[in-house]
C-alpha cells in the first residue's frame, strides 16, 4: 500500500474513532481545550493532544482507566499489533519509545516518497504535493511531523503566500525551513534577506584581510589562487545556493554589494561581485547569466586573470564590449567599472601595462603608438573611477590627459631602459654604471593628481623589487609617498611589495636601504593608514635578523602597542617579540691563525 495513502487512512481511522467514542467529551471540553489543541496542531488533524489527556485525567474518576482508554483510542490501530504490546512491557520498553520509533520510521519513508515524487517525470506531481500539503499542513505545529511539511514545501515551485507569511513570522519554523522555501520568503522580504547575507559579506572581507595581513607566509599568496579556485570558497558557494535561479535575489545581492562598496570603498566587494557571477556561470544558471549585461565582459576578464596577462586578442574583445555600449545602456558601464575595480582584475591589467611598456622598448616605439597599451590604460581608468561613477551616477569613461602618453609614460620607459643598462653594465668590467636621476616635476605632478600614473609607478616598483634591483627600489620607494590618495599604501599592493622586499633580506643590512624602505616610505604611511603597521610587522617577521641591532630596536619601539592598537596588531607584535628573543644567530666559524701543514708525499729515491 502507498505510504501516503496509509498515513491518510490512519489519520481518518483515528478521526472517526475519536468522533464516535469521545464525541461527548470533546464537545464538553471544546471551549476550554480547543485553542490549546489547535496550538499543538493535532486538533486540525482530528487527534487528541496532550491537553486533551490532561483534561481527561483531571475530570475522570479512575486515572488508570482513562490512560488505558486514551492509549487504545490513540495508539496504532492495527489488530495484529495489540497482542504484541505486552511483550514490550516485559522488556521495559516504554510505549513512548515504541511510538516514537514508529513515527520516525514512517516519517523517513514518507520523506523518501515525497522526494521521489518531486523528482519524477509525473506531470501531476506538483498537484499531488499540493493535495498532500493540504492534508498535513496543520502538522507543522508538531515537532516530529514538521519535517514532512517542510519537505513538501521544499519541492513546491510556488508556495501559498499565507504559508510563507506564517513561516516567516515564526522563528522556529523559519530556522527549520529549507533554502528553497526561504528563497520564496526573501523575494518579498528584502530586509530579512539582508540579515541572512550580511554575516556572509563580513566573513568574506575577514577572509581576504587574513590573507593580506597573514604574517606567516613570506610569499605573495593573495594573487596565487586561480579564479575558479577562489569562487569555490565557502562564502561564494553559500551565496550561490541562497540565490538559486532567482534573478530577483541576484539583483538584491548586487544592490547590497554596490551599497557596501560605496560606504566602505573596499574593493573586495568588487571581487565578490565578479566571483558570484562566474560561480553562477560555472553552474550554467542561464536564467541569470543571460540577463546580466556584464556577463560576457566578466567572462573575458576572468580568462585574462586566469592567464595573468591581457593579450592582444583579449584586449580587442574587451574593447569591443566597451565600444558596443549603446546610449541608453550607460548604467552598464558602472557594472563593468566595478568588475575592473576588482583587485585581481586591476592587478592583471597593471602587470600587462608594464609588459606593454617593455614591449615598447623592444620594438622601439612610443607608448602612444602601442594600441594594447592604450586599451589597458583605458581599462585601468575605468576601474579606478568605479567608485566615483557609481556614487555620482555619471556613467562616462574618464578622459585621459595628453601628458600621460606624451611625457609621463615615456619617462617610465626611460626608467626601464636605465634599469636594463645598469644591469648589463654591472656585469661588464670597467663599464660606467648609469646614475639614477631625480624625476622631473611633471612626473611628480602626474603622480600626485592621477590615479593611473600612481598605479603604473606602483607596479613599476613591484617590477624592480621582484628583480631585486636595489638601486631602482631605493630610488622609487620615496617617490611612492606622493601617489594620488595615498594609493601606494593600499593593502593588496603592500602585501605583494612586502613579499618582494622579504626576498631582498640581505640588503637590509645596509643603512641606506633601511632609510629608503622604512624612513622614507613605510613610516610615512603609518600616519595616514594605521594598517601599514601590520605589513611592516610582517616584513620584520622575516628580516629582523638582517637588520642592524639599533635599527631593529628603534622599529620595535616605534610599533609598541598603545591602548588604541587593534587586537590583531597587538597579538602579532607580541609574537614577533617572542620570535626575535628566540632567534639564535648561527655561530660563525673563525679562521685559524695558522693553516695546518698538509703532509706531502715523499719523492721516490
Amino acid at each position: 500500500m502507498n505510504i501516503t495513502n496509509l498515513l491518510s487512512k490512519v489519520m481518518d481511522n483515528r478521526r472517526s474513532t475519536v468522533n464516535e467514542k469521545d464525541g461527548q467529551a470533546v464537545t464538553r471540553d471544546k471551549e476550554t481545550t480547543g485553542k490549546k489543541d489547535k496550538a499543538n496542531g493535532l486538533e486540525d488533524l482530528g487527534m487528541s493532544g496532550g491537553d486533551f489527556l490532561r483534561e481527561a485525567l483531571t475530570n475522570c474518576a479512575d486515572p488508570l482507566q482513562a490512560i488505558e482508554e486514551f492509549q487504545s483510542e490513540n495508539g496504532i490501530l492495527l489488530p495484529s499489533l495489540k497482542p504484541a504490546l505486552p511483550f514490550l512491557d516485559l522488556h521495559d520498553i516504554r510505549r513512548l519509545d515504541f511510538h516514537t520509533s514508529v513515527v520516525e520510521e514512517l516519517r523517513e519513508k514518507l520523506l523518501e516518497k515525497i522526494s521521489r515524487l518531486a523528482n519524477s517525470n509525473d506531470d501531476e506531481r506538483f498537484k499531488k504535493l499540493d493535495a498532500l500539503l493540504l492534508k498535513c499542513y496543520p502538522a507543522i505545529k508538531v515537532n516530529t511531523l514538521r519535517p514532512v511539511v517542510m519537505c513538501i514545501l521544499k519541492h513546491l515551485p510556488q508556495i501559498k503566500e499565507e504559508h510563507l507569511l506564517q513561516i516567516a513570522a515564526n522563528k522556529e519554523y523559519y530556522d527549520e525551513a529549507s533554502t528553497e522555501v526561504k528563497r520564496q520568503i526573501w523575494q518579498d522580504n528584502q530586509s530579512l534577506f539582508g540579515d541572512e547575507v550580511s554575516p556572509l559579506f563580513s566573513q568574506y572581507i575577514k577572509d581576504k584581510e587574513n590573507i593580506v595581513f597573514g604574517h606567516e607566509n613570506g610569499t605573495p599568496v593573495f594573487y596565487v589562487p586561480s579564479p575558479r579556485m577562489r569562487r569555490q570558497g565557502e562564502v561564494v558557494q553559500k551565496l550561490v545556493h541562497m540565490i538559486g535561479r532567482s534573478l530577483q535575489l541576484y539583483d538584491m545581492v548586487l544592490q547590497f554589494l554596490r551599497t557596501l562598496f560605496l560606504r566602505t570603498r573596499n574593493n573586495h566587494y568588487c571581487t565578490l561581485r565578479t566571483e558570484l557571477l562566474m560561480a553562477l556561470h560555472d553552474l550554467e544558471i542561464h536564467e541569470i547569466c543571460s540577463i546580466d549585461p556584464s556577463h560576457k565582459f566578466t567572462w573575458c576578464v576572468d580568462a585574462c586573470i586566469r592567464e595573468r596577462f591581457v593579450d592582444t586578442k583579449r584586449a580587442r574583445e574587451l574593447q569591443g564590449f566597451l565600444d558596443t555600449i549603446k546610449r541608453n545602456q550607460e548604467q552598464v558601464l558602472g557594472d563593468l567599472a566595478m568588475i575592473l575595480c576588482d583587485p585581481f582584475a586591476m592587478h592583471t591589467v597593471a602587470l600587462s601595462a608594464v609588459k606593454a611598456l617593455q614591449h615598447c622598448i623592444n620594438c622601439e616605439m612610443l607608448p602612444r603608438d602601442n594600441a594594447d597599451l592604450l586599451l589597458l590604460v583605458r581599462l585601468m581608468a575605468l576601474g579606478l573611477n568605479a567608485w566615483d561613477m557609481i556614487d555620482c551616477q555619471v556613467f562616462k569613461e574618464p578622459k585621459l590627459g595628453p601628458e600621460l602618453f606624451s611625457k609621463f609614460l615615456p619617462y617610465v620607459v626611460n626608467m626601464l631602459v636605465d634599469d636594463q643598462l645598469r644591469a648589463i653594465c654591472s656585469r661588464l668590467p670597467d663599464a660606467p654604471v648609469p646614475t639614477i636621476t631625480h624625476p622631473p616635476d611633471l612626473f611628480l605632478t602626474v603622480l600626485k593628481l592621477t590615479n593611473i600614473g600612481s598605479v603604473i609607478v606602483m607596479y613599476y616598483t613591484l617590477h624592480v623589487s621582484r628583480q631585486r634591483d636595489k638601486l631602482a627600489t631605493m630610488a622609487i620607494l620615496p617617490t611612492l609617498v606622493h601617489c594620488e590618495g595615498d594609493r601606494a599604501f593600499d593593502e593588496t599592493f603592500l602585501h605583494t611589495l612586502v613579499s618582494y622586499l622579504i626576498a631582498m633580506a640581505e640588503d637590509f643590512g645596509q643603512e641606506d636601504f633601511c632609510i629608503a624602505v622604512f624612513d622614507e616610505f613605510f613610516l610615512l604611511g603609518t600616519k595616514s593608514k594605521p594598517c601599514v603597521i601590520r605589513h611592516m610587522l610582517r616584513l620584520l617577521w622575516y628580516i629582523h635578523h638582517r637588520l642592524p641591532p639599533a635599527r631593529l630596536k628603534s622599529l620595535m619601539h616605534t610599533f609598541t602597542p598603545t591602548p588604541n592598537t587593534c587586537e590583531m596588531t597587538d597579538t602579532v607584535y607580541k609574537l614577533l617579540e617572542e620570535r626575535i628573543s628566540a632567534h639564535q644567530p648561527s655561530p660563525s666559524q673563525p679562521e685559524p691563525l695558522e693553516a695546518p701543514l698538509i703532509p706531502m708525499p715523499t719523492p721516490a729515491q
